[in-house]
């Protein structure tokens, strides 16, 4: 299936680039869950080739960055996350409620997943919301624009739109103030 054709590209690049495109130093990705050969396509776009799959959170390593495609995570996932993540510099992503649909929720997920990060910040895409959670790295402030800019064949990722989805409306963004952490 050509990347065009592919109905979640939007998602594939936007869980994968955001990440990929935010650390300035990645050595260890762990993708936990069922991805597509075309989210693999995704990844393959970046320097980075020790990528380990896995169906949970039960790997004994330290990574970079995980990519969290198992739906919303819970307090034991998210103790795993701390496990595997490296403690200085690691960025985790993962889906979550959209802040519009449930305030609440978002609100919940946020506090849940953010306990041991210093940047915990929504991230919204078409009918798709993820969270974008870090040690260090700030999905706006720092992207790697030698990696961003220069990425080929998405449809989707840009670096304009990587900034673009972390914007919400003023209501959403009083909302989330105290809890999303910028």
């Amino acid at each position: 299936m050509a990347s065009s054709d592919n109905k979640n590209y939007a998602y594939d690049e936007m869980m994968v680039h955001v990440a990929m495109c935010s650390h300035k130093d990645i050595n260890k990705v762990l993708v936990v869950g069922n991805v597509s050969e075309d989210f693999k396509g995704e990844l393959a776009k970046h320097e980075c080739k020790d990528i380990t799959y896995s169906d949970e959170l039960n790997v004994d390593d330290k990574f970079d960055i995980i990519l969290y495609n198992n739906g919303v995570p819970s307090e034991l996932d998210m103790a795993n996350v701390e496990r595997c993540l490296e403690p200085k510099k690691g960025i985790f992503v993962t889906k979550a409620t959209s802040a519009s649909r449930d305030i609440e929720a978002a609100k919940e997920e946020l506090t849940n997943i953010g306990k041991n990060f210093w940047i915990c910040m929504p991230y919204s895409f078409g009918h798709t919301t993820l969270v974008f959670a870090s040690k260090k790295y700030h999905p706006q402030a720092e992207i790697v624009l030698q990696v961003s800019d220069l990425l080929e064949g998405c449809n989707y990722y840009s670096t304009e739109v990587q900034n673009a989805a972390f914007v919400f409306p003023a209501n959403i963004t009083k909302a989330l103030t105290g809890i999303a952490k910028r």
